[in-house]
């Protein structure tokens, strides 16, 4: 499901952030970061990490659902850039990615890796061997909100490093379901149901993505709009739900609207959580009832069930961060 590209060149930078609302400028070597491509009206065109890989280039991992209207994008801009004379370029990989989750993440690679993975913090990344597979790029992040690594690895060995992996007794195969309810539990956004090109980072409760240089030059798609929002507030939110009976919308089925006071809704996504053993959602309200402890209804299969406005993530996160 993910989209790998490289950015190539001196103005790699000013490219990235004429398109992003990052710091991209502040990025240590090897260090990355989650950000939003904007669009003039505000809106999220995708979600994507940029990393700072090395010094001649920007890698980049993005929703492959959205692969062709990003790369649009970015082809777009470039070649703006280009006819003024900048020196930028993209190149698309074909390198598989695969996500190394959970408690006994950093015990399991560590066997086939020769480097300390615990000077790997979180969102940062280094090229490296991994069980005898050259040329893989390591980034400790993962959609999950546990502890883990997502590997670039060169097609052609993919199966053969997934299939190594999977010889460890304490590795499991998990598909995009059990990665779903994971990321929601963590309070993550899935592109395409929490967030869209309607919806505005302030909405979505990612002001966060928002570099504080970028903020006061207002030099990103959308800016005037966005940082209104900043100041004025949105007169919608995203907020957690949690409920108990059947479960709201999933990634995979159409939303479900809570019916809230004077003011509906909508449930962008929903799933019974594995870990707490009741229903978690996400959606959008009007802000008025947006804070945590209200007490909503949520129409499932045109049955109404009680909901409340819950604080995320809904799990706790276990992030390797910097001691």
């Amino acid at each position: 499901h993910p989209f790998q590209t490289r950015v190539c060149g001196r103005d790699r930078v000013r490219f990235m952030e004429s398109l992003v609302v990052g710091d991209i400028a502040e990025l240590k070597l090897g260090q990355g970061t989650l950000t939003l491509i904007t669009n003039e009206r505000g809106g999220i065109v995708d979600d994507l990490i940029v990393t700072n890989a090395s010094e001649d280039h920007l890698y980049v991992v993005s929703n492959a659902g959205c692969a062709e209207k990003d790369l649009a994008v970015m082809r777009s801009r470039a070649a703006e850039l280009q006819a003024t004379g900048s020196d930028v370029h993209l190149e698309t990989l074909d390198n598989a990615l695969l996500a190394l989750q959970g408690p006994s993440m950093a015990q399991v690679l560590q066997a086939g890796l020769p480097d300390d993975l615990a000077k790997l913090t979180f969102m940062r990344s280094i090229t490296t061997t991994v069980f005898g597979v050259p040329g893989c790029r390591v980034t400790r992040c993962g959609y999950t909100g546990e502890d883990g690594v997502e590997i670039s690895v060169p097609a052609g060995r993919a199966v053969e490093l997934a299939e190594q992996l999977l010889a460890v007794p304490e590795v499991w195969p998990a598909g995009l379901a059990a990665r779903d309810s994971l990321r929601l539990e963590a309070g993550l956004c899935l592109y395409g149901n929490d967030i869209d090109e309607t919806t505005t980072p302030a909405e979505a409760g990612l002001l966060w993505t928002l570099g504080k240089r970028r903020r006061a030059t207002m030099d990103f798609p959308g800016a005037a709009i966005i940082m209104a929002q900043v100041k004025e507030k949105p007169k919608r939110r995203r907020v957690g739900l949690t409920s108990v009976g059947p479960p709201g919308a999933g990634a995979a089925g159409p939303p479900s609207p809570p019916r809230v006071p004077m003011s509906p809704g909508t449930v962008t996504s929903g799933c019974p959580s594995p870990s707490l053993g009741k229903n978690v959602a996400m959606g959008y309200v009007e802000a008025a009832h947006s804070r945590a402890g209200t007490a909503l209804t949520v129409e499932v299969r045109k049955k109404q069930h009680p909901a409340l406005v819950t604080k995320m993530p809904f799990v706790p996160t276990h992030y390797y961060v910097a001691k």
